[in-house]
């Protein structure tokens, strides 16, 4: 019986650790912060992956003490993998974890790795780690693996346990202990994928993928914006089509969709290949908080609007719907327009940690502080913003302006004011 740790209690990490707590014993849930550590023990997952009662249930033992993980015999890494103000890729958080596990990993041991890389970070960069601090044989005395995430964070559907999980491992008897390890836990089946590094650009594909096919419908929505057609409607009449994509256009934020691309083609840079539709993907969706700030500001001018004065509200600071989570959230690109034109705009985000949209440069206000506004964008349509459709649109002042970015009111535009989305 392995016994499990599961480094970085993230939105990845903490699922994984419980639903692993919930089969095998002494399970060790391991975290660098002192205080996350502390609410999860409190039955606390500010994340809202992982409800009180199930944190309440498990056998998981949350720790942010190192010693705790002697012993171990399976560690899974589950750190983010960031990019730097470069958009370059950011191993450190990798880099700290595997010397955390090689200062306790013993011979017989398994370091698995579910972090978003680029291929051969595994066995090329974090392996040599474990070997050196350890001073074992990678590949004789341990062994390393690597099952990427895949979890949505935000979706009460597509779980960890309903989602395939790749496994990939150096040796059959490393990718049968995998096997046995998550498929306890997965029961959607797990996919074999014949080495590491096919298994870590198969991850980064997955995401770079979607972010190119969300960049494309926001280079449509630009296009029919200049051509005054709407671009909802474009895509439900092309999505009658079988084999049409139904992707639409968006802000693209957050740890994975918006970085992992980075990865994919910084490899590629380094192997003497420069990347075409990869970055020119990224270029058009880090573009798109910009351009609906100014296309705000545009609608504000033809509304009459004094501009000096406008009140504007941004509803939603996260980097997508009904999740905490602010990083990489091109809210803040929105907000720095309006500062360019001198508007300060009054921000609110029940889902967001006014200290954590703080560090993030963004200062959270209640909504009663939204009062009546000139222009109002609903940056990310969470759900208590969709159930509340009436309340939403009152804040708007008769001939105002209202950015709908996701379109979520599309088909009940609000008739007292101006109405604009994607």
């Amino acid at each position: 019986m392995e016994k499990i740790a599961v480094i970085g209690l993230g939105y990845v990490g903490l699922p994984l650790a419980v639903a692993l707590g919930n089969v095998f014993p002494d399970v060790v849930g391991f975290d660098i912060a002192t205080d996350r550590v502390a609410a999860l023990r409190r039955h606390e997952d500010k994340t809202g992956e992982v409800a009180p009662s199930a944190l309440a249930a498990c056998q998981t033992r949350f720790t942010d003490h190192s010693d705790d993980l002697k012993g171990c015999t399976f560690f899974i890494v589950t750190v983010p993998t960031p990019v730097d103000e470069s958009k370059k890729p950011d191993l450190g958080p990798m880099i700290a974890a595997s010397q955390t596990v090689g200062k306790v990993l013993q011979k017989g041991g398994i370091v698995v790795y579910e972090s978003t890389v680029y291929p051969g970070v595994t066995e090329d960069i974090c392996r040599p780690i474990l070997e050196r601090l350890s001073g074992l044989k990678g590949g004789t005395d341990f062994q390393v693996g690597y099952s990427p995430e895949r979890i949505n964070p935000g979706d009460k559907v597509h779980r960890l346990e309903t989602i395939m999980k790749i496994i990939a491992a150096e040796t059959p008897e490393a990718l049968h202990r995998l096997d046995n390890v998550y498929g306890a836990v997965v029961s959607a089946g797990l996919y074999k994928c014949p080495s590491i590094r096919e298994a870590e650009a198969a991850k980064v594909l997955e995401n770079t993928q979607r972010d190119i096919n969300i960049a494309l419908m926001n280079e449509m929505a630009i296009i029919c914006e200049k051509l005054g057609i709407r671009t909802k409607e474009v895509l439900r009449a092309a999505g009658t089509k079988w084999n049409f994509l139904n992707f639409e256009p968006g802000l693209v934020g957050g740890h994975c969709v918006a970085v992992d691309p980075y990865y994919l083609s910084q490899m590629a840079q380094e192997k003497g290949l420069l990347p075409q539709v990869i970055l020119a993907g990224r270029r058009v969706n880090d573009s798109m908080g910009d351009f609906v700030a100014q296309k705000t500001i545009r609608l504000l001018v033809q509304a009459g609007a004094e501009f000096s004065t406008a009140r504007i509200g941004i509803l939603g600071a996260t980097f997508k719907e009904n999740v905490p989570d602010l990083r990489s959230s091109l809210v803040v690109d929105i907000i720095h327009t309006f500062a360019d034109f001198g508007l300060s705009p009054v921000v609110h985000d029940p889902m967001a940690d006014p200290e954590d949209a703080a560090a993030e440069g963004i200062t959270l206000s209640p909504f009663g502080s939204l009062g009546t506004l000139d222009a109002l964008v609903m940056a990310v349509p969470h759900n208590v913003f969709r159930d509340n459709r009436e309340k939403i649109t009152a804040l708007v002042r008769p001939g105002g302006v209202f950015v709908d970015v996701r379109g979520a009111f599309y088909d009940d535009q609000p008739q007292h004011c101006a109405y604009w989305c994607l």
